[in-house]
């Protein structure tokens, strides 16, 4: 990455991907291939697409503040959680076919799509958000696994991490993606280490991507409140039908 149009062009792409990241998710799936063109070897594109995320997510968080979206402590409480799975995700290599993978993949995001769809109306009692008691420790539980798969990929972590958040904790789509970014963050710190400790980041990319993905990520989250949870819904399932399609056949 040499000349002054690879660098602009990341920094491009990084902006889309931090937007893409902070309303739905997915972003990697942009950012990934991207950098293994530019190239990267897949383990090296794999830990330099975490220094965008984390400082995108750092912005983010930052962003959804000054519109007073606040989710301490619960956010907290998972986030460790998942930092603990991310150590496992991050040092572990699957046997499994990376086809095949990806077509599993593929099959839950359009499980994800269909329940967004046709999630039934909730009542005055289902709107409540839950994030005590039971609710609390399988959450605590959930995104355990949840920060396995993100330390172990990353790509399309955001999809399950709604799913979870919306499902269990009655969660609006806009807290959601607060609390969201603030779990991804603080896992993603865990996993750049091990990345970096065994010699799979390239700091200079990863850098210049995260200045797209940072400011993306700044300008959607305020967006994204502005708007509702109408906006980031639609936003999500194109974005969940987009990433399943190129799972599936690409």
């Amino acid at each position: 990455m040499d000349s002054i149009v690879e660098i602009i062009g990341l920094i491009f792409i990084g902006f889309i991907a931090g937007g893409i990241n902070t309303i739905a998710g997915g972003g990697s799936l942009l950012t990934l291939p991207i950098l293994i063109f530019l190239g990267l070897p897949p383990n090296i594109a794999n830990g330099t697409n975490r220094i965008a995320i984390l400082f995108q997510n750092i912005f983010t968080t930052a962003g959804f503040k000054s519109k007073g979206v606040i989710t301490f402590p619960f956010s907290i409480y998972i986030a460790i959680s998942a930092l603990i799975g991310s150590l496992i995700g991050a040092q572990i290599a699957v046997d499994i076919k990376g086809e095949t993978f990806n077509k599993i993949l593929a099959i839950i995001m359009v499980v994800i799509v269909f329940y967004m769809v046709f999630k039934p109306k909730t009542t005055v009692e289902g709107t409540l958000e839950k994030t005590t008691g039971k609710q609390l420790w399988l959450s605590i539980l959930l995104f355990f696994f949840v920060g396995i798969y993100g330390g172990f990929i990353q790509a399309g972590v955001g999809f399950i991490i709604l799913l979870v958040l919306s499902s269990v904790n009655n969660l609006s789509l806009v807290k959601s993606n607060a609390v969201k970014v603030i779990v991804v963050l603080i896992y993603t710190f865990s996993a750049v280490v091990i990345f970096a400790y065994n010699g799979a980041i390239n700091w200079r990319m990863g850098l210049v991507l995260a200045i797209g993905n940072s400011v993306g990520g700044w300008f959607a989250s305020r967006w994204s409140v502005n708007k509702g949870d109408g906006l980031v819904r639609k936003f999500l399932i194109v974005m969940v039908i987009i990433m399943a399609i190129k799972l599936w056949f690409f």
